[in-house]
Order: structure tokens, then C-alpha cells, then sequence
């Protein structure tokens, strides 16, 4: 009877250790899953303020929220992804004055490669991953042009 009773207690200990790793696992891929969804949306609103650091249509409010969306990465992202963050804004900062177009593109591709990499896409991106960003073509930071009027149409 002794024995019947232990093996009762621990066959209810073990459902019980089981029960709560199976609660705690459970929680944990829950946690990382919240996480993932939420560096996917800063990384989004990243991808989104780059365009308003572009050269010829950056503005002051894009400068803003190409700063916020920076720093709110350095709340989510693993640290690989903030250091080729850290090293893409050493090249476009304004103080930098041996700016180079090959290395812009090559620090954003890495930036880029960085967070596709966190982000799990698959099939895996290669090394030599490149990427380029697209400007509207409109002139936002230029003044406005001015019309022109001929002098035959400024008599009246």
C-alpha cells in the first residue's frame, strides 16, 4: 500500500513539474513571438523613415523620424543589427566629410542584411546581398520655381 501511495505522489509531481514547464515554455515562445512582432514593426517604420533621409528629399520632419526610428531600435535589436546601424549612420551623419556612395551602399545592404537576418527570412540572403533605395524624384527641400512672365504679358 506504501508503494501504491508513492507512486501515486509521484506520478502527481511529475504531471505537476510537467504541467508547469510546458506553462513556462509555452509563456516564453509566447514572449518571443510579441518581440518579433514588435521589432518587425520598428524595423517598418525604419525602412519607412529612410525616405525621408534621402538625398534631395530629406526634410526636417523626415530627419526626425529617421532619428526616432533609429533609436527606437536600439530598444528591440539584437546588438549586430545596432552596430551596422551605428556604423550606416557614421557614414550619412552631416559631420562626416568623406562620404563615399559605394560605402553608403555597401553599409546599408549590411544594415539591411542585418535585419532580414534577425527577422529569419528565408531562403537565407547571401553575403553579397545589395540593395539600393528609391527616391520619388521630387524636390522637396528645393525652392520653389518661380513662373517666369515675358513682358508682353505684363501690360495691361
Amino acid at each position: 500500500m506504501a508503494a501504491d501511495i508513492a507512486t501515486a505522489l509521484i506520478a502527481a509531481g511529475g504531471a505537476t513539474i510537467l504541467a508547469v514547464v510546458t506553462y513556462g515554455l509555452t509563456k516564453k515562445r509566447e514572449r518571443e513571438a510579441d518581440l518579433r512582432k514588435e521589432r518587425l514593426a520598428h524595423y517598418k517604420d525604419f525602412i519607412a523613415s529612410l525616405s525621408g533621409v534621402i538625398t534631395g528629399e530629406d526634410t526636417p520632419d523626415g530627419q526626425r523620424a529617421f532619428a526616432r526610428a533609429c533609436n527606437n531600435l536600439n530598444l528591440v535589436a539584437p546588438q549586430q543589427v545596432i552596430q551596422a546601424l551605428q556604423t550606416f549612420q557614421d557614414e550619412i551623419r552631416a559631420s562626416n566629410t568623406n562620404k563615399n556612395r559605394e560605402r553608403h551602399d555597401q553599409l546599408l545592404s549590411r544594415l539591411l542584411f542585418e535585419i532580414r537576418r534577425d527577422l529569419g527570412i528565408w531562403p537565407k540572403d547571401s553575403q553579397d546581398f545589395k540593395v539600393e533605395l528609391w527616391a520619388s524624384g521630387s524636390h522637396t527641400n528645393q525652392p520653389p520655381q518661380v513662373p517666369q512672365v515675358d513682358a508682353a504679358s505684363r501690360r495691361s
